[in-house]
């Protein structure tokens, strides 16, 4: 059984994040940046905890952690699914979820495509750290999964990404700029890039939401 979250704490997290982005945003003249807070391994509560708290959002990585956690609940705040996507569980939470942040592949697409009732709003994953152990689609395929994408009534609303394994800041600076490049090669709004450990770093390369669970919530126990 996870801890439950102190809403209190929580909050005071949330506004000292928002003022650090508030303040990056300001330095380098850009534009809002959306807060997903990351709730997975956490309960309801903490749902309810981000949303009372202005949240833009909710990130979710586990198929059925999530259709078990709202199971019951009516979710007051967007529903993000952040983590690798495995396209027979796609169904369990096609009613669930309102953008898919990990997108990286035409079979998810053609899942995406047949299980949503309505057009499914999705972030293509792009690899751009260029680790074999790093999930998203190669930069050169980008343009091919995008077409795809939109072939089959997907809503493309831009492009996500994760940072190096090394944590080098000078690779994290690298591949957080190639994605900005690249949404803004395609004309996109939505650069997701950036979490706890480096997401003013992704702020000043350009991000437009970060994706942060342990600066909110605390570690996992």
């Amino acid at each position: 059984m996870t801890a439950l979250v102190d809403a209190s704490v929580v909050c005071a997290n949330v506004h000292d994040i928002v003022s650090h982005i508030a303040d990056h945003v300001r330095m380098r003249g850009g534009n809002y940046v959306s807060l997903v807070a990351v709730t997975k391994t956490r309960g309801w509560d903490a749902i309810v905890a981000a949303h009372a708290c202005g949240c833009d959002a909710v990130g979710e990585n586990y198929a059925q952690e999530l259709r078990d956690k709202v199971e019951g609940h009516e979710v007051a705040i967007p529903v993000h699914f952040i983590g690798a996507i495995q396209t027979n569980k796609i169904k369990l939470i096609a009613d669930v979820v309102d953008v898919w942040q990990s997108v990286d592949r035409a079979s998810v697409i053609d899942e995406l495509a047949k299980r949503c009732t309505r057009p499914p709003r999705v972030l293509l994953q792009v690899n751009t750290t260029g680790e074999a152990s790093k999930s998203g689609c190669d930069p050169q395929a980008l343009d091919d999964l995008r077409s795809y994408s939109e072939s089959k009534g997907v809503v493309v609303e831009g492009f996500m990404t994760m940072g190096p394994t090394s944590e080098d800041p000078r690779d994290t600076q690298q591949a957080f700029r190639a994605l900005r490049q690249l949404v803004d090669a395609h004309g996109l709004s939505v650069c997701s890039m950036g979490m706890s450990g480096d997401y003013l770093m992704a702020v000043d390369e350009g991000s437009t939401m970060v994706r942060i669970g342990q600066a909110i919530f605390g570690a996992r126990i």
